[in-house]
């Protein structure tokens, strides 16, 4: 008898493989089929990577290929595991996004004392000078100092009525909305909070707050990786995050750490690059030159060997310190080297937020599942 190669595709139809739910000839797990003379070979993939579905289909061709083509064909069956494509991830919009703000960069770092206050408040009002429309909420409960850095440690936010809803009404300096603990605290008075009652503060600071339209909202987060952090990102979905370093190696072993907690998977939140701060220092009896005190361009090689953009530098000057001690960002500085530095940092921070948005669905906000602080991923 002579074997027809169509007749054998015909009883192939006959086989579901299976976790598909088509027959095998519809579902393409027929890849190949061959006759020579009373043999036949067929080439079959499925995604099943188990031996007792690999044994299952085997034994189910070769019942098919005998009680409907020829019974005493010689067969021989090469059975492949194909995993199946991961389908790409569809952003099914939850948790509560802020009706107004269009971005929100979170700026951290992996250790305290490398100036991420203060890049965070020369950003803010850098972001304000191009004409954005700017928020900025001060998330370090344990040492807020934005009220210090734009001059607003006396002030009280008022409260305003939004559609029969008292709200909160962030105070504004230099043409930033500002939000911070520090505003009702005392300036010795220590906040000592359990991670819930942080937790609670910062969700009011932000949606019982009116902070109308904002193109930027930066979140100056506290030093390391921890509770707040996770607070936070659970939240409202954060667009993508800023990360400052200083280049000496205790604090870029810290900023590895800050980025990588953003890269988990259960957080997935863009690093859209890391700063550079205290770079050198420039004497002003000096101007040209640079003394590299804390180790020269170790952010920058961070940055190239975690594959994230390296934003820029800052570097160590006196002025920036005394602009933020008496509550005028440096940046406001006009015609400066400081300003300068401040614009060009800020500019690539915005170029980076535009790719972002470009290539990136939007950011998912997180929930907590476990105790031990591991986060299943719930989109925004």
């Amino acid at each position: 008898m002579k074997i027809d190669r169509k007749q054998v595709l015909e009883a192939l139809k006959y086989i579901t493989v299976p976790g598909e739910g088509q027959n095998m000839v519809e579902s393409g797990a027929v890849k190949n089929v061959q006759i020579f003379g009373d043999e036949v070979e067929i080439d079959v993939t499925i995604g099943n990577p188990s031996l007792q579905a690999r044994k299952k289909t085997e034994v189910e061709i070769l019942k098919v290929i005998h009680k409907e083509v020829y019974e005493k064909a010689k067969i021989k069956v090469n059975i492949k595991v194909d995993a199946p494509a991961a389908k790409p991830k569809v952003n099914e919009i939850k948790g509560k996004p802020i009706p107004g703000i269009q971005n929100i960069i979170a700026v951290a770092s992996g250790k305290g004392g490398v100036g991420k206050s203060t890049v965070t408040a020369n950003i803010a009002v850098t972001l304000a000078k191009m004409g954005f429309k700017v928020g900025l909420l001060d998330a370090d409960i344990y040492g807020p100092s934005m009220p210090i850095m734009f001059d607003v440690a006396h002030e009280k936010p008022l409260a305003v009525n939004v559609d029969g809803k008292s709200k909160m009404k962030p105070i504004e300096s230099y043409g930033v909305k500002l939000l911070s603990i520090g505003f009702f605290t005392q300036p010795n008075q220590a906040v000592i909070w359990r991670g819930p009652m942080a937790s609670k503060a910062l969700n009011q600071m932000i949606f019982d707050a009116h902070w109308e339209e904002l193109d930027f909202m930066l979140i100056d987060l506290p030093p390391g990786t921890g509770d707040i952090h996770l607070s936070i990102m659970q939240a409202m979905p954060v667009t993508g995050a800023v990360v400052v370093s200083t280049p000496q190696e205790v604090a870029l072993a810290d900023a590895r750490k800050g980025v990588a907690m953003f890269q988990q998977d259960s957080i997935n939140v863009p690093v859209l690059g890391i700063v550079e701060n205290m770079a050198y220092f420039t004497p002003a009896e000096l101007p040209d030159n640079k003394y590299y005190i804390f180790g020269k361009e170790g952010a920058k090689h961070l940055s190239e060997d975690l594959n994230v953009p390296f934003l820029g530098e800052i570097p160590l000057v006196q002025s920036i310190r005394e602009a933020g001690d008496v509550g005028r960002p440096a940046a406001l500085q006009t015609a400066t080297p400081i300003e300068a530095a401040f614009e060009e940092l800020t500019k690539k921070v915005v170029q980076e937020v535009v790719n972002r948005n470009k290539n990136i669905p939007p950011t998912e906000a997180i929930k907590i599942t476990t105790m031990a602080g591991c986060a299943a991923v719930k989109k925004k």
